[in-house]
């Protein structure tokens, strides 16, 4: 374990890595039934997408374990899921082939820009500061999720969000301020796996609330189904429809995973001296071998979960934390039913408690510079509003370049950043004229 994790230099011990390791599966969980859901709208075989998802999640973790030695886990996105099937498919009138081919074709992409460093150049280009600042916005933005996912915020004509009643009608949202505040105790008192602990005791308590639902003739073992294999089509690639969907596969994911890296990094101060992610090339290339396994089996984008961050909260340091993950999405392959009991009430309390724990990294944000506060501040704010971590660095990019043009300061803007600059400005006019 030594050998191969570093568990001493990291400060961790086997026992943490493996509580991290559970509690990140059951944080990230609901992708199992969530993503097969998506999909099947798409005329994917539920059980078929179930599978996928299961065995992508597994090997680019696994990756992500052995290349990185880092406690992040990876699965089919959100929101990347949801532009396959109701934009490319079901918008676009494309085939699912059709869109299986670009994710595949994507993934290979990464594969080889990984190799030659180029995504890991990448990060390096983005801002000390914005670094912080996205650690930050992804904070605010899986607490906001947590919010959604429990029901304990809601939008009206009067306000876009606001806190439910707590009454029996949201039953949801009482159980999971109940898990907040038995995870803020558990945490707290320093009970070891506290938020893991926290997530059984929730899943529990929900039991007599008609939250947590055991249905009739309940059996916790199912076999796996057989997923989609080698689905894809050819013909389409070089027509300027498959060019869009390719290229918003691709940026997407690219921004996604690299915001989630650098806040678990930052998180679990897993940089190195200048500042950087450890093993960023490794960890680069997870999401890219897993994009490309997961097309082959059937699902959309593999990208790195931003729930890993709860295991990190319970301890996770090192890789070892993701092997237990991936051996806990391979397990759910036949236990499927088992952890479709864990309801969103249960998880959401992590995520909530995990984005005040990633709130921390805002005390290293230099917002006396003025040139360095206000990009800092745009990126925190577009990731919980605009509800996208790409979407947060693309703006604080944006107005990093600009205020540093307007302080003067140019000369401090590294070449490659002044290139993202350029091509998020281009990708924000692209879309204002779809």
């Amino acid at each position: 374990m030594e050998s191969v994790f570093k568990l001493d230099s990291r400060k961790t011990t086997v026992n943490r890595e493996i509580v991290g390791g559970i509690t990140t599966f059951l944080a990230m969980s609901y992708i199992l039934a969530v993503n097969p859901g998506i999909l099947s709208a798409a005329g994917l075989s539920w059980g078929g997408v179930f599978t996928a998802t299961a065995l992508s999640s597994c090997v680019a973790t696994l990756v992500m374990a052995f290349a990185a030695n880092l406690p992040v886990a990876l699965a089919p996105g959100l929101g990347l899921n949801a532009f396959f099937t109701y934009t490319v498919v079901l918008g676009m009138k494309c085939s699912p082939s059709f869109a299986l081919t670009a994710v595949f074709l994507e993934g290979a992409l990464f594969i080889i820009l990984s190799l030659f460093g180029i995504r890991e150049a990448i990060i390096k280009s983005i801002p000390v500061n914005l670094r912080k600042a996205v650690a930050v916005g992804i904070g605010l933005f899986i607490t906001l999720i947590g919010l959604s996912n429990a029901g304990i915020i809601d939008g009206d004509a009067a306000t876009p969000l606001a806190f439910v009643n707590l009454n029996m009608e949201h039953a949801s949202a009482i159980v999971a301020l109940i898990g907040l505040v038995i995870t803020i105790a558990l945490y707290t008192l320093k009970v070891p796996g506290s938020i893991l602990v926290g997530i059984i005791i929730t899943t529990i308590i929900g039991i007599p609330f008609g939250v947590t639902k055991i249905p009739e003739g309940f059996h916790p073992l199912s076999a796996p189904e057989k997923p989609l294999l080698f689905s894809f089509e050819w013909k389409s690639v070089l027509t300027i429809k498959f060019f869009i969907v390719f290229f918003t596969f691709l940026f997407t994911d690219l921004f996604d995973t690299i915001g989630t890296l650098l806040g678990v990094a930052e998180q679990a101060n897993l940089k190195d001296k200048e500042g950087n992610v450890v093993n960023a090339k490794g960890a680069l290339m997870a999401d890219a071998v897993g994009t490309v396994f997961g097309a082959c089996l059937g699902t959309s984008t593999v990208t790195s979960f931003v729930e890993s961050s709860s295991g990190v909260a319970a301890g996770a340091r090192t890789g070892l934390a993701s092997v237990v993950t991936a051996l806990l999405f391979l397990v759910s392959l036949f236990l499927s039913p088992l952890f479709a009991l864990i309801p969103s009430a249960a998880t959401a309390p992590a995520l909530i408690f995990v984005g005040f724990l990633m709130m921390r990294s805002v005390m290293g944000i230099d917002f006396k510079d003025i040139s360095e506060g206000i990009p800092s501040f745009i990126t925190i704010m577009a990731m919980p509003f605009a509800y996208s971590i790409s979407k947060g660095i693309s703006f604080g990019i944006i107005s990093y370049v600009l205020c540093k043009i307007f302080a003067r300061k140019g000369k401090d803007i590294p070449l490659v950043t002044w290139v993202l600059a350029a091509i998020f400005l281009f990708d924000v006019i692209f879309e204002a004229m779809k």
